[in-house]
């Protein structure tokens, strides 16, 4: 059974930084194509980042240059370093890690039916 435990979400002012852990059991992160989502209140779903099977990151334009997406094989655990957070960073965000090798990308990490998702870490920034 695969689980994705994330950790790490809370509160914090404009400029401050959290960095999430997502540690998976009854699957493995190396190789795989895996990321964060986040879900901000009253919208839908929105890709943040992903590692390829290759150990390519990507990341939505928006957020390039404030979040760090890693991963710690040894540890089977997925981070994600949030830097200068502002309040429309606030949302819970999830682990996403796709069903099979195929495309990786955001739509896939996005689908249920192509991934799975931890319950999320909520995060919110005040100003």
């Amino acid at each position: 059974q695969v689980q994705l435990v994330e950790s790490g979400g809370g509160s914090v002012q404009a400029g401050g930084s959290l960095r999430l852990s997502c540690t998976a059991s009854g699957y493995s992160l190396s190789y795989r194509c895996v990321g964060w989502i986040r879900q901000v209140p009253g919208k839908g779903r929105e890709g943040v980042a992903l590692i390829d099977r290759y150990g390519l990151t990507s990341y939505v334009e928006s957020l390039k240059g404030r979040f760090t997406i890693s991963q710690d094989d040894a540890k089977n655990t997925l981070y994600l370093q949030m830097n200068n957070l502002q309040p429309e960073d606030t949302a819970t965000y999830y682990c996403a890690a796709a069903r099979s090798v195929g495309d990786c990308d955001i739509p896939t990490l996005l689908a249920t039916a192509f991934a799975f998702w931890g319950q999320g870490t909520r995060v919110t920034v005040s100003s």
